[in-house]
């Protein structure tokens, strides 16, 4: 989970309409640029106030012994995927408040190719806009029978799924009157933990969207919307779920955006693997 943090406040004359104007400023810029935008977010988006202290300003170090990395990561495993974990509602002894959803995708290479076993995991916020962190104070109730954090492994055809509530949105301070629309976190480990990704799924119609700086802070508008899932009755359970797919694509020009590296880089001497610590909201 990511505590809150108050990164501007109405006292820095920060309002909607400024950061929505910086953030079209940017867009214009990369537009009239020589290089194609991509879909990685910039390390440094303006808009998005904690970017200006979270980011990198040291070159990226690097580690002669690849296997000492994998030392300081946590062990992941097929053993460690408990028969429930896909269900963020199973793990207490009550009903989470809410709206009950199933949340599926696959995830495939740049030639479409299935991407199997791969451990994906998910984190946030309960209906209420509100994780069940510590740190988080958002005067928004906490749900005794909600923890919002689940895993699976992909199945041989790269699919995952998940059953969980549909987030709420919630104020962050990034300027007044900012609101996260609503959202969830999406890790994926590789074969790795340095080769861990990050990202954000955001739920179709949300009128949050077009205001929120950190979805904006992706330059190029296709890859923004590759990060918005599509409702699909399919996958909705009758009288249980509704059902939004959302799928990944690790590479190529039509990837899935992936959060910059926070905090600190680390490169192996043997590729392009990194490892980084988690900081977007």
């Amino acid at each position: 989970m990511t505590p809150r943090q108050q990164y501007g406040t109405p006292s820095d004359g920060l309002d909607q309409h400024v950061i929505g104007t910086e953030a079209a400023d940017v867009r214009a810029a990369v537009r009239n640029a020589d290089h194609p935008p991509g879909g990685h977010p910039r390390r440094d988006f303006p808009p998005y106030v904690g970017s200006r202290l979270r980011h990198p300003r040291r070159p990226p170090l690097h580690v002669r012994d690849p296997e000492a990395v994998e030392l300081r990561g946590p062990v992941f495993g097929p053993t460690d995927v408990g028969p429930l974990d896909h269900d963020l509602t199973a793990h207490h002894r009550g009903e989470p408040l809410g709206e009950r959803i199933t949340v599926s995708g696959r995830i495939v290479d740049r030639g479409g190719r299935p991407v199997a076993g791969q451990l994906t995991e998910i984190w946030q916020a309960n209906a209420a806009g509100r994780y069940a962190h510590q740190l988080d104070r958002h005067r928004a109730p906490l749900d005794p029978h909600f923890t919002g954090f689940g895993r699976c492994l992909t199945d041989a055809d790269g699919r995952y799924a998940f059953t969980t509530i549909k987030p709420g949105a919630y104020p962050w301070q990034n300027h007044e009157n900012a609101w996260r629309p609503a959202h969830i976190h999406f890790s994926l480990f590789g074969t790795a933990f340095t080769q861990r990704l990050v990202t954000q799924m955001y739920f179709p119609g949300d009128p949050l969207l077009a205001h929120d700086p950190i979805l904006l802070a992706v330059p190029d508008e296709a890859a923004r919307s590759r990060l918005v899932a599509a409702y699909d009755p399919e996958l909705s359970v009758p009288d249980w779920s509704l059902g939004y797919r959302w799928d990944i694509v690790l590479d190529g020009p039509t990837a899935t955006s992936f959060e910059e590296r926070e905090e600190y880089e680390e490169y192996e001497e043997y590729g392009e693997s990194q490892t980084y610590e988690e900081g977007k909201r």
